[in-house]
């Protein structure tokens, strides 16, 4: 082989893997990425989750607040004459 190919072939490999590196370097961002919108994912469900029961309670709360104010109006069917 002479000296230019040689040199050639030297830098291509180097050049690989400096390429190889830095795909190995993205590859671990991308795992590291999936697993915090794997976490996050699993934050916002819990978080919806939470909204949901905290939203039934108010409507139970609004619910039982308006029939106890219902039962404490004066009934308008005994009205005395």
């Amino acid at each position: 082989m002479s000296d230019v190919v040689a040199a050639l072939l030297l830098a291509l490999a180097t050049e690989n893997a400096e390429l190889r590196e830095q795909l190995a370097g993205a590859q671990d961002m991308l795992v590291e990425t999936a697993i915090d919108a794997g976490n996050m994912h699993a934050l916002v469900e819990a978080m919806r989750t939470e909204r949901d029961a905290w939203r039934e309670e108010a409507e139970r709360v609004r619910y039982d607040r308006q029939r106890r104010s219902l039962e404490r109006q004066p009934s308008n069917s005994l009205v005395a004459f």
